[in-house]
């Protein structure tokens, strides 16, 4: 495979500054000696023009546009200006008399050498230096552009950088004091050797294989989600015994479809933490089903009035989430009663 020469782009510029060098001494050798038979004439004395058009175009393009009138200085940029247009006016008659003056041995004929007067000479002089402000002003405007949008493209970059820390560390918010309990009972299982200790290592493990790895994935299927809440809940229900009540009905249409990992499980475990017994139960009812391209999530458990689901930072990184995952285009309901607590939310579909 071919290596790729780049060239340096001093050497572009330097080309490209060189090249416009020459068209405007062309134009000077036109302008200059249209209807003159006096070429030889006419090239020298357009060479004596060209220091000074070249000198103060470059101390406009390099010292006045961008230390003045960049900077917001108009005042000085005008001042300046005219300071540079006497001083060059000076210059331009001496270009013109020593233009004259060492060209005069090439004069052929009887005739004016040269077609224009001095004040045409002069405005051809300024004209020069007007396009080459001209073309500085579009050169630097453009160079602005490209930093600001360099400069955009960085902020937008750390900013996502920054979304995605976030959106890490909220997947992450799942309270670890259901952990540590899950752990508690695990233990008094494995002092009275019950059976159900091996399948709730189980649970546990897929439980916790899905929220410290599979969290990473931008998307996972809904059918992964809630498997993992059945495990949860399956969890809760051997921590819970005869005091738990959990009812979780699903009508889920397609196979493929896909959600945010860790969507649906942090409602689910607030619902647990925050939740109390009403008539020594606590009661969970979810509702989850896919139609026309949304998804709609609905729990519900008991609480009792001194009890608030809302305390805590669990829903409300939660709504960040959302918010991050799905701007605007999501609906998220909270309410409670006296004796219970909802949450509706809904939310669009991504298919496979």
């Amino acid at each position: 495979m071919k290596k790729r020469h780049f060239i340096p782009k001093f050497i572009i510029e330097t080309v490209i500054h060189l090249l416009f060098w020459i068209a405007v001494y062309l134009f000077y050798t036109y302008f200059l000696g249209y209807g003159s038979e006096n070429i030889a004439y006419i090239n020298r004395f357009s060479l004596f023009l060209m220091p000074i058009t070249i000198g103060s175009s470059y101390f406009f393009y390099f010292y006045l546009i961008p230390k003045y009138l960049l900077l917001k200085k108009q005042q000085l940029f005008i001042l300046y200006t005219a300071y540079t247009f006497i001083i060059s006016f000076f210059f331009i008659l001496v270009s013109i008399f020593y233009g004259l003056v060492f060209s005069d041995n090439l004069k052929t004929g009887d005739g004016t050498p040269i077609t224009k007067g001095l004040i045409f000479i002069t405005l051809a002089v300024y004209f020069i230096f007007f396009v080459a402000i001209s073309i500085g002003l579009i050169i630097n405007n453009y160079k602005s552009v490209l930093k600001n949008e360099d400069l955009k493209n960085k902020f937008l970059a750390t900013q996502l950088q920054l979304k995605e820390q976030e959106l890490k560390f909220l997947k992450m918010q799942i309270h670890p004091h259901f952990l540590f309990n899950t752990l508690n009972t695990l233990y008094g299982f494995a002092l009275k050797k019950s059976d159900e200790a091996p399948d709730m290592i189980l649970k546990l493990s897929n439980l916790l294989d899905y929220i410290l790895y599979q969290v990473e994935k931008p998307l996972v299927f809904l059918n992964d989600e809630v498997n993992h809440i059945e495990d949860y809940i399956s969890l809760e229900k051997m921590r819970f015994r005869e005091s738990l009540f959990v009812s979780f009905d699903k009508e889920i249409h397609q196979e493929n479809i896909q959600i945010a990992p860790m969507l649906l499980l942090p409602f689910v475990e607030n619902s647990f933490k925050h939740g109390a017994q009403v008539d020594a139960v606590l009661k969970v009812d979810i509702k989850l089903k896919t139609a026309n391209n949304l998804l709609f999530f609905e729990i519900k458990n008991s609480t009792k009035n001194n009890t608030s689901s809302k305390k805590g930072i669990g829903l409300e990184n939660i709504k960040k989430r959302l918010e991050m995952l799905y701007g605007k285009s999501y609906h998220l309901d909270i309410s409670q009663t006296k004796n219970s607590f909802r949450v509706e939310l809904k939310t669009p579909l991504k298919n496979d």
